[in-house]
């Protein structure tokens, strides 16, 4: 079976390295993913005045996540914590109220930075967002990866072979648990998949 996996890049850069290390993912995935990207460039910032008429921006956000089996979300740390380009997509995906797309779709969380810290306080108050929007989120392996310009080329080669074996592990246990978690969904009992 395929799934089909929506992915954020938390960054708007041109130059995000996290948009380079979601690439190399991409290649590293076993073949029964499929990966489209979820954007969130185009976005006005969101305000509950905007819910009782969504705009076509918010719609088509909703429906791509809403079509999604899985999500993975790449995202850089900016001062301590959540991207403000991805915390509006977060808020917007998860209204009008009543109408979260987020509920119950399996999450996977990385991120990269030039820092040693490698995006871990983001990643932690994504945790607490995600907690609350009742997505499951694959808890283990984490990935707080330092960016190294040689360890990576221009389209996401992975040219550091530890790096290549830490992603590739991350990917093959991403995967069991989109498994795990639409099984367990499908019968009923979601609880029971170990998230």
């Amino acid at each position: 079976m395929t799934y089909n996996i929506g992915y954020f890049v938390g960054s708007l850069s041109s130059k995000s390295i996290n948009r380079t290390v979601a690439k190399a993912l991409i290649g590293l995935a076993p073949h029964n993913l499929s990966f489209k990207e979820i954007p969130i460039k185009d976005l006005p910032l969101y305000s509950p005045d905007f819910d009782e008429d969504y705009p076509a921006e918010g719609t088509a956000l909703k429906q791509a996540i809403e079509s999604s089996d899985g999500l993975l979300f790449i995202a850089p740390e900016y001062n301590r914590s959540i991207p403000g380009a991805l915390k509006n997509a977060i808020d917007w995906g998860s209204r009008p109220w009543g109408t979260n797309s987020f509920a119950r779709k399996p999450t996977g969380l990385l991120g990269a930075s030039p820092g040693a810290i490698g995006t871990a306080v983001m990643q932690s108050n994504m945790r607490s967002v995600l907690s609350f929007l009742d997505a499951p989120q694959l808890n283990s392996p984490e990935v707080y990866l330092q960016y190294r310009e040689e360890d990576f080329g221009p389209e996401g080669e992975i040219l550091n072979p530890d790096t290549k074996k830490f992603l590739g592990h991350y990917m093959e246990e991403y995967t069991a648990f989109v498994e795990r978690v639409l099984d367990a969904s499908a019968a009923g009992h979601i609880g029971d998949a170990g998230v």
